[in-house]
């Protein structure tokens, strides 16, 4: 059985150049689900990876009580120097706290594709931006002086947005802001960002009150520490995070989201495959039916016609899934595109398309294959010899 099984399979496979037109149906339809499939996965992907791999396990955000993003908490100034004098809080070399009170705040800016405005965040932050989130390295011009209208640019919102280019004015609040830098945070959230000094963005949007507290700690263990002793201090009413964590809850409702469209656009899509994949593989067995009939009156078993009719749907079905993963590769991997964040302003970041995501839209394919050739082998394998014989 196994030597007429890879016998039948064989001249199956042989003959699918001859039937290039109908094949071709096959293969296009997977790759477009498979396409569609990957693409949107790789923007959630990317999506998830921008926002959740921002921070580090020995960074804590402080927010008030209840509130779920930086953009809806305040925090009183009085409240800063408890909540940087807690135990775990890292010292520099002078003994002094390393840790910001921060404001997060929306400005409009418009995006180079077509000129709409969008909101972008623009964040105060403090003088030890740069021992509290090293990983921000200046790539362009310097870092902003305090009391000064003057601010740097992520990376990301350099890419998508007009006149953010280093030495470039922006007007908002009745005033002008020079862009004295441009920095990279190595593609996380802050990348899309505007940041400027804390008490010069308090004074120009009329704001006493922090948003949130940002403090670097000892190390990732001292962190039970330092929220156990602002939970239980009754001068305060915060929530206390660690930053990656709290990046992570920012981007799980949108990755859920996107998820979901891919997989119900997808599977919508891969219905109408499978029925194509039906359509071209009963015609094909219906084109060989003598063949196959002859095949069986000289001694071919039912099974090795089937798996030959299953071995040829998977093939064009691997074929096709192939072809749209790589389509969806080659068009949208590290692509920079933007979307609306939890903070309410646009986030940047680049679509990944991961092995991981090319396997399950393998995957996708092979089950479209599968269904798509069970009836069809079950038609070939039940076929009347006699009667298929007789047919012109």
């Amino acid at each position: 059985m196994l030597k007429q099984t890879l016998a039948v399979t064989l001249m199956n496979l042989r003959a699918i150049p001859q039937r290039l037109g109908t094949s071709s149906v096959i293969v296009i339809g997977i790759a477009g689900v498979v396409a569609v499939l990957v693409s949107v996965l790789a923007m959630a992907t990317g999506f998830h990876q921008t926002v959740a791999n921002s921070g580090r396990a020995d960074r804590a955000i402080v927010l008030r009580g209840g509130s779920q993003a930086e953009v809806n908490s305040s925090i009183a100034r009085d409240n800063l120097l408890t909540i940087l004098d807690a135990p775990g809080v890292r010292k520099d070399a002078a003994g002094r706290p390393i840790g910001c009170g921060e404001i997060v705040t929306i400005v409009n800016l418009p995006t180079i594709d077509d000129g709409n405005l969008s909101n972008v965040t623009l964040r105060g932050s403090c003088g030890q931006l740069a021992a509290l989130r090293p990983e921000l390295k200046l790539i362009e011009g310097r870092l902003f002086e305090p009391a000064v209208r003057e601010l740097i640019v992520g990376a990301g919102a350099a890419q998508q947005f007009r006149g953010v280019t280093l030495g470039s004015r922006i007007s908002f609040r009745d005033s002008d802001w020079t862009v004295v830098g441009i920095f990279s945070s190595g593609g996380d959230a802050h990348d899309s960002e505007l940041i400027a000094d804390v008490d010069t963005v308090q004074s120009a949007f009329r704001r006493s009150l922090y948003q949130s507290v940002t403090a670097l700690l000892d190390a990732p263990s001292s962190f039970d520490a330092f929220k156990d002793a602002l939970t239980t201090n009754p001068t305060l009413t915060v929530d206390v995070k660690r930053e990656p964590e709290y990046y992570a809850e920012q981007s799980k409702q949108l990755t859920k989201l996107l998820n979901f469209i891919a997989y119900f656009v997808g599977g919508i899509m891969a219905i109408g495959a499978m029925f194509g994949a039906l359509n071209t593989m009963y015609s094909a067995v219906s084109s060989r039916a003598r063949e196959i009939a002859t095949l069986r009156a000289i001694g071919f078993g039912a099974v090795p016609v089937v798996i030959s009719v299953f071995a040829e749907a998977l093939l064009l079905a691997l074929l096709g899934g192939a072809l749209g993963a790589a389509l969806a590769w080659l068009f949208f991997n590290g692509n920079a595109v933007s979307t609306l964040g939890a903070n309410f302003s646009q986030v940047v970041f680049r679509l990944t398309v991961t092995p991981g995501i090319v396997v399950s839209g393998l995957w996708l394919a092979l089950f479209i294959g599968l269904l798509g050739g069970l009836f069809p082998a079950v038609r070939a394998a039940r076929l009347p010899v006699v009667d298929a014989l007789r047919a012109q």
